[in-house]
C-alpha cells in the first residue's frame, strides 16, 4: 500500500484509536457518575467541558511549538502526560476528574496537532483529504465500542475495573507511540520558523481578517456546539426515550462516523475549492440530525437512533473538509498556528456544548435543547453559502 494507507500511516493511525479509546469511555461514565452523584446538568457539562476547552487553548501554542521542536518529540513526551492524566482517572473520584479532564485537555492539543500536522506535511496534496479522513476515522472509531465498554464497567459496580482499563489504555499508548515515525516529504516544502513566537499571537487576529479562515472557524464552532450537546447529554436524555440506550446511540453515531470517513474518503474535495453545496448538505444533515434526536422524546426511538446516524454522517463530512481546504489556502509560512487555531475553535465549540447547553436542559428539558442546536444547524446552511471574493486559494 502507498500514500495514506503506507504502513508508517497505518501505525499512526493506530496511535490514534488507542489514544482516543479512553475518552470513549469517559464520555459515558462521567456524565453517568455525575448523576448519581446528584450533580446538576450544568456541573457535568462544566466538567466534561473542561477537557476540550483546555485543548481550545492549548492548540495555538501547540503549533507553534510542534513546528518548531518537531512533531515526533512533543509526541513522546504527551503520551507521558497522558498516563499521568488516565492515573488521576483511576485513582479519584468525581472531584479529581476535573484536574484530570483538564491535564488531558493539554496533551490532546499537542497529541493531535503532531499527528494531523505530521501527517499533512508528510503526504503529496492528492492524499490530504484521505490522511486527514483516515486520522479522524481511527479518533472515532473508539466510539463503536467504547460506551458499550463503559456501560458494561458501571453496572458492574468495580471501581477497580475502571482503574484497570484507564492504566491499559495508557501502556499500550505509550509502547505504540514510542516506535512511531513520521517523515516529512522534502525539507525544502517546510516553511521558515522565523518570529513564531510573536506570529502566533499575531495569529489570532487572522480569525477575523482571514475570510477562509473566519468561515471555517465559525462552522466548526458552532457545529460543535451541537457535538459537545450530543456527547455530554445523549446519557443521560436516553432514559427519557421510550426504547432509548445511550451505548446504542452512540455506538451508531460512531459507527456512522467510521464507515463514512472510510468509504467516502475519496469524496471529500481536495482541490481548495470551497464547494458550497457540499458543505451546505453537510449544515442540513446536521440540523435534521438535532430536530430527530429532540422529538424522539415523543416519536421514540425511531428518531433517537436516526438522528444518530444523521449526526454521524454531518460529523464524519465537516471536519475533514474543512481541515483539508484550510491546508490549502491558509499561507504556508503561518498554516501550522492558524491551523491550531481552526482546530482550537472546534474544541471550544465541543466544550461550549455541554458548558452552555447544561443550563438550557436544566431550564427547560433535553428536547428543547437538541431543538435549538436544530435552528443552529439551519443558520449554519445559510452561513455556509459561497463562494467568496477571495475563493481561489489566494492565501497560498
Amino acid at each position: 500500500m502507498k500514500g495514506a494507507l503506507s504502513w508508517p500511516f497505518l501505525r499512526l493511525y493506530l496511535l490514534t484509536l488507542l489514544y482516543f479509546s479512553a475518552n470513549s469511555i469517559l464520555n459515558v461514565i462521567i456524565p453517568l457518575k455525575g448523576e448519581s452523584l446528584g450533580a446538576s446538568n450544568t456541573a457535568i457539562g462544566v466538567i466534561m467541558g473542561a477537557y476540550l476547552f483546555t485543548t481550545m487553548l492549548f492548540r495555538p501554542w501547540a503549533g507553534q511549538v510542534i513546528q518548531k521542536h518537531g512533531a515526533i518529540k512533543m509526541l513522546r513526551l504527551i503520551l507521558i502526560l497522558n498516563g499521568v492524566a488516565l492515573l488521576l482517572y483511576a485513582l479519584t473520584g468525581l472531584g479529581g476528574y476535573f484536574a484530570a479532564r483538564m491535564l488531558q485537555g493539554v496533551c490532546t492539543a499537542f497529541f493531535s496537532m503532531a499527528l494531523q500536522l505530521g501527517i499533512i506535511d508528510a503526504l503529496p496534496d492528492k492524499d490530504r483529504s484521505q490522511g486527514i479522513s483516515m486520522y479522524s476515522l481511527c479518533a472515532s472509531l473508539p466510539g463503536v465500542i467504547g460506551p458499550l465498554l463503559a456501560l458494561g464497567i458501571w453496572q458492574g459496580g468495580s471501581p477497580g475495573v475502571f482503574g484497570t482499563v484507564m492504566l491499559a489504555i495508557a501502556v499500550l499508548t505509550g509502547i505504540v507511540g514510542f516506535s512511531a515515525k513520521m517523515e516529512p516529504r522534502e525539507e525544502g516544502e517546510h516553511p521558515e520558523q522565523t518570529s513564531q513566537g510573536s506570529a502566533m499571537f499575531q495569529s489570532f487576529g487572522q480569525l477575523v481578517k482571514n475570510a477562509h479562515l473566519f468561515k471555517c472557524s465559525v462552522l466548526m464552532l458552532a457545529a460543535s456546539v451541537v457535538f459537545g450537546a450530543v456527547t455530554t447529554f445523549i446519557p443521560l436524555y436516553a432514559g427519557q426515550i421510550s426504547g432509548g440506550n445511550a451505548a446504542v446511540f452512540l455506538m451508531l453515531q460512531a459507527g456512522t462516523i467510521v464507515l463514512a470517513r472510510f468509504t467516502l474518503r475519496k469524496k471529500i474535495p481536495s482541490d481548495g475549492q470551497w464547494h458550497a453545496s457540499f458543505v451546505m448538505g453537510v449544515m442540513l444533515t446536521l440540523a435534521v440530525a438535532a430536530l430527530s434526536v429532540s422529538i424522539s422524546a415523543a416519536g421514540g426511538a425511531v428518531f433517537f437512533y436516526s438522528g444518530a446516524v444523521l449526526m454521524g454522517l454531518a460529523q464524519a463530512m465537516l471536519y475533514p473538509k474543512l481541515t483539508t481546504y484550510l491546508s490549502f489556502v491558509l499561507p504556508p509560512a503561518h498554516r501550522n498556528v492558524l491551523m491550531g487555531l481552526f482546530i482550537a475553535m472546534a474544541d471550544l465549540g465541543v466544550s461550549l456544548g455541554g458548558v452552555l447547553m447544561g443550563p438550557v436542559s436544566d431550564l427547560s428539558s433535553y428536547s428543547m435543547m437538541y431543538m435549538i442546536c436544530s435552528a443552529v444547524g439551519v443558520l449554519l446552511i445559510l452561513f455556509a453559502y459561497g463562494p467568496r471574493k477571495e475563493e481561489r486559494g489566494s492565501g497560498k
